[in-house]
């Protein structure tokens, strides 16, 4: 049986399109591939889009914390790219909780809507560590780059 094989793409509904365009493109550096009327298409290059934004007004009410979506996450490739990203999102005054997982180091935010994301940093190879067991130690990441 076949099965898929990656993610395809993330589609988020936000309240003002040109907002989060600009949160996704700044943070998170992806790129506007299309932009039809209340859409936004985004990518890091290798596809029409990783992330496709709907605007569906300003009274849509926020994501709940019940069952559904906790979040998207976004690999970096190093430390400094993850230091990058944290200082990035202090600028804008996004409360950030970065936690070391043992096997990755997450930031984890929301974006202007609401909508939660993680970027993080896979340490497995470099700790020689492969499963998580549940750990959650907060960390400095001004600390990730000396």
């Amino acid at each position: 049986m076949n099965h898929p094989t990656e993610l395809g793409h993330i589609h988020l509904k936000v309240r003002d399109v040109e907002r989060a365009v600009e949160f996704y493109t700044d943070v998170l550096g992806l790129d506007v591939v299309e932009r039809p009327g209340r859409f936004a298409f985004l990518s890091f290059g290798d596809r029409h889009h990783d992330v496709a934004l709907q605007e569906v007004g300003a009274e849509a009410s926020g994501p709940g914390g019940g069952v559904g979506l906790y979040h998207a996450a976004f690999e970096v490739e190093d430390a400094e790219s993850l230091a990058a990203t944290y200082r990035r999102l202090r600028e804008r005054g996004v409360e950030v909780a970065p936690v070391d997982h043992r096997i990755s180091k997450a930031l984890y935010f929301d974006d202007p809507d609401g909508n939660g994301l993680e970027v993080y940093l896979d340490t497995r190879k470099s700790n020689d560590r492969w499963e998580w067991g549940g750990e959650n130690v907060r960390f400095d990441p001004e600390t990730l780059v000396e």
